[in-house]
C-alpha cells in the first residue's frame, strides 16, 4: 500500500488537517455508548459500531481514524468493573482505527484523555496518572499509530504529563495536546488558557489547541487569543452546541423553551445549525487553524461541512443537500400538481 503522508510532512507543507473526534456521544445517539461512565466497551462488543463511524468519517472528509479508546484508561475501566479487559479493548479499538486508516489511505491517531484521577494539589497521582498515559501510548505504539492525540484536559500540569510521557514511550511519534476551556478563560490549575498553550509548545507538541467543553461562538475569542502567541500549528475541535457570553461552555446550556439544565441528557435541543458551523470552520481557517474538526456532538453531516468549508471535497460531499430539487422547491413548477403545492403552502405558510 503506497505510504501515507505523515502528520508532520503535512504540517510542514503548511497543509491542513481534518480530525474527526466525537466518538462518545455520537456512539451514545446510536445506542452504544453508557451515560454516566462514557466508556468504550462497544469497541468489545459491537467493533463493527465503531469500525461503521471511522468509515463514515472518512467518507465526511476526516484525514484521521482516531482509535475510540476516550476514557478506556485503567481508572475508568476499573470504575466499570472491567480493568482485566484493559489491555483487549485499547489494542482492539487501536486494530479496528489502523484497519480502516489503511484502507482509506488515512492517518491513525492514538488517544489519551483526562484521567478523573489527577488532582493538581496532591502530587501523589501524578505518577499513576502518568503510568496510565505510557500504558495505552506503548499499545498505540505496538499497533501502529501514526501519532497521538491527548485530549480534553482543563489542567495544564496534566496535560505536561500527558505529554511527557509521549515524548519518553512513543518512539518519536507527534503529539496533539489539547486542551478545554471551561470558565473564565483560564486552566482548572489557573493557567491563561493561551499561555498553557504556548508553553505545551515550547515543551514540544507538535500540535496545541482547543477541543470540547465550549461551542464555535465562544471557542473563537480564546483561538484568537491563542493565535496571537503560539508560533505553530493550532487545533480547534469544538462542540457543535450553542454556547454563549451567557452560557459559555455546553455544560451550562440551558433548554430553550424549559428553561431547565440541557446537558447531558437533552442537550441535542441546543444543537449548532449547519450554518453556525460552516461560519466557525470558515472563521477558523482564516485564523489560520491548521487541524481542525468537532469534537463531542459531532456526525458524519456536520464534519462534512467543515471539511467543504476548508476546500476538500470529501466522498460523502455528493449527498450534501441540493435544494433545487427539493419538493418544495419544486412545487412553484408546473409540473407539481395543485394540491401538493396547497398542502406545502398550509404547511409552511407560503402565499399562493
Amino acid at each position: 500500500m503506497p505510504r501515507v503522508k505523515g502528520l508532520r510532512e503535512r504540517l510542514r507543507d503548511n497543509e491542513n488537517i481534518i480530525c474527526a473526534e466525537g466518538y462518545m456521544r455520537e456512539l451514545e445517539r446510536r445506542g452504544y455508548v453508557q451515560y454516566g461512565p462514557n466508556t468504550p466497551e462497544v469497541v468489545l462488543e459491537y467493533p463493527d459500531q465503531v469500525r461503521s463511524l471511522h468509515q463514515e468519517f472518512v467518507l465526511a472528509g476526516s484525514d484521521v481514524v482516531e482509535a475510540f479508546t476516550y476514557y478506556g484508561h485503567r481508572a475508568k475501566m476499573r470504575l466499570i468493573g472491567r480493568e482485566s479487559d484493559l489491555e483487549r479493548l485499547n489494542r482492539s479499538a487501536l486494530r479496528i482505527a489502523r484497519e480502516v486508516a489503511d484502507q482509506t489511505g488515512t492517518l491513525m491517531a492514538g488517544n489519551i484523555c483526562n484521567t478523573c484521577v489527577y488532582d493538581p494539589k496532591d502530587k501523589s497521582t501524578f505518577g499513576p496518572v502518568k503510568k496510565m498515559f505510557e500504558e495505552q501510548i506503548r499499545w498505540a505504539v505496538g499497533e501502529g499509530a501514526d501519532y497521538i492525540i491527548a485530549e480534553t484536559f482543563s489542567d495544564f500540569g496534566e496535560a505536561k504529563l500527558a505529554l511527557e510521557a509521549i515524548q519518553e514511550v512513543g518512539k518519536g511519534l507527534p503529539a496533539v495536546v489539547t486542551l478545554t476551556a471551561y470558565c473564565p478563560d483560564v486552566t482548572t490549575d489557573d493557567i491563561p488558557i493561551e499561555e498553557a498553550l504556548r508553553q505545551l509548545e515550547i515543551l514540544g507538541a507538535d500540535v496545541v489547541g482547543l477541543n470540547c467543553g465550549r461551542g464555535p461562538e465562544t471557542m473563537m475569542p480564546l483561538l484568537k487569543k491563542a493565535r496571537k502567541i503560539c508560533k505553530g500549528p493550532l487545533a480547534a475541535l469544538p462542540v457543535p452546541f450553542r454556547t454563549s457570553d451567557k452560557e459559555i461552555t455546553f455544560q451550562a446550556l440551558k433548554d430553550p423553551v424549559s428553561g431547565a439544565p440541557a446537558h447531558p441528557l437533552d442537550i441535542d435541543c441546543c444543537r449548532c445549525s449547519r450554518s453556525d458551523v460552516r461560519r466557525f470552520a470558515k472563521e477558523a481557517r482564516a485564523l489560520g487553524v491548521q487541524y481542525v474538526g468537532l469534537c463531542c456532538g459531532s456526525s458524519s453531516n456536520m464534519l462534512r461541512e467543515v471539511a467543504q468549508e476548508y476546500g476538500r471535497t470529501p466522498a460523502a460531499g455528493v449527498y450534501a443537500p441540493d435544494m433545487d430539487k427539493c419538493t418544495l422547491a419544486q412545487a412553484r413548477t408546473a409540473h407539481v400538481q395543485k394540491r401538493q403545492f396547497f398542502a406545502y403552502s398550509r404547511v409552511y405558510n407560503i402565499a399562493t
